[in-house]
């Protein structure tokens, strides 16, 4: 069994975390519990803009805005010249999907290959482009262990494959698909295909390392398990992605509006991850992303995995030895995300009782991945997320409930 190297430092997680006074938090997979330090940097820099004005408070922390990037940057095995700070992980991954459209990277007749257990709002835009100009949106069939087959994957990419866009830790199955894998399947195909990921569940969770990955855009959320303030998110981008790909609309942030040519009317777009922003963003909420990256860091993603992995574990076990609980969870590696359904019982019932006895968990239904819940005839179910800094005693209270019922 591996050792869990946070256990001895329970009680000092807890107390860096002031909501688990209040309640048992297994909602990361919706909105984590900040550490107090992410809520002080917040909180202090608007007494700052409240003090002496937005733009001079600004000013004078400019530099921890790009200490924010350089931060993200070591999370990821990346440079912060990489990274664009934006408002959450879908304006990220819209922003890489506008920049492949504007550039002309899907035309008529491309096919773009997403994972039978995609999420709505990566589907949608695909299906916008579908009907709108003609591109052809295929779904990747699972494995034998229900996480994204990359051999069949492998199998459907062609001359015609422009995207692979998949997400790493999709929100209702537990389930880690093998990013590496679909990287260097791309690779010994020699693909030309762009490869976006969507790693919102991910990263925060379990070490995300974009050289391994090969990938030109990963999008990540700062709410989920990286538990930063809501309203923030980033995206990191590949030096092809930062060359090749003009984003649209840019702004006076993302380019520069030349003297050069005929009255104005040329520009020229920023070199680097700052391209894919925008101008205005709420730096409060940047700084308190910045601390919970360096948070994280501070206590190892290899650790936070092994914990993470640890406590959902216990939940499943847990949870599949009560009489009439089927936990759902599928694949080889399973990560922080746990669902599960109780035979006679609503699941929505269940996640009233839960709630009433203050375990703060989610309604996991199919309006979020309609194709996932269709083909594994689920109609809802339980989605419980523990954290590094849930205790064993909330992992039996759940536990408990759920039996009760």
């Amino acid at each position: 069994m591996t050792s869990d190297p946070l256990a001895d430092r329970l009680v000092e997680l807890r107390a860096d975390t002031p909501g688990t006074a209040n309640v048992a938090h297994l909602n990361n997979a919706g909105s984590a519990l900040p550490p107090a330090i992410v809520t002080d940097t917040v909180v202090a820099y608007l007494r700052r803009e409240e003090a002496i004005g937005g733009y001079e408070a600004l000013w004078e922390v400019e530099p921890k805005v790009s200490d924010a990037r350089d931060s993200i940057g070591r999370l990821l095995n990346c440079h912060g010249n990489d990274i664009s700070l934006v408002e959450s992980a879908t304006e990220a991954w819209d922003r890489a999907l506008q920049a492949l459209v504007h550039s002309q990277q899907l035309r008529a007749g491309d096919d773009v290959l997403v994972a039978t257990s995609e999420y709505a709002s990566n589907v949608i835009p695909l299906l916008q482009l579908q009907k709108s100009i003609g591109i052809n949106v295929k779904f990747v069939p699972d494995g034998a262990d229900g996480a994204l087959d990359v051999a069949a994957l492998a199998d459907m990419l062609s001359a015609r494959t422009a995207l692979v866009a998949l997400t790493h830790a999709p929100s209702q199955n537990g389930v880690i698909n093998d990013m590496v894998g679909v990287g260097q399947a791309l690779r010994d195909a020699n693909s030309q295909a762009w490869f976006l990921i969507d790693a919102c569940q991910s990263v925060g969770q379990i070490e995300v390392d974009v050289q391994a990955i090969g990938c030109d855009f990963l999008s990540v959320t700062g709410r989920k398990f990286l538990r930063g303030p809501r309203g923030t998110g980033f995206l990191y981008s590949s030096q092809r992605a930062l060359t090749e790909l003009e984003p649209f609309p840019l702004d006076l942030n993302s380019a520069d509006w030349s003297s050069t040519g005929t009255a104005g009317d040329s520009y020229q777009v920023v070199a680097n991850g700052i391209r894919y922003e925008s101008w205005e963003k709420s730096y409060a909420s940047v700084l308190g992303l910045g601390a919970a990256v360096d948070y994280a860091l501070g206590l190892g993603m290899p650790a936070i995995e092994t914990r993470i992995g640890i406590v959902a574990n216990d939940l499943r076990e847990q949870l599949a030895a009560i009489p009439g609980v089927t936990v759902n969870d599928r694949g080889t590696r399973k990560g922080g995300i746990v669902t599960f359904m109780k035979s006679g019982v609503d699941a929505a019932d269940i996640v009233t009782a839960l709630r009433a006895a203050k375990v703060n968990c989610s309604l996991s239904a199919p309006d979020y991945a309609m194709r996932d819940f269709q083909t594994y005839g689920i109609t809802k179910q339980v989605r419980t997320s523990p954290h590094v800094y849930t205790s064993p005693d909330e992992i039996a209270l759940a536990a408990q409930v759920v039996a009760s019922l």
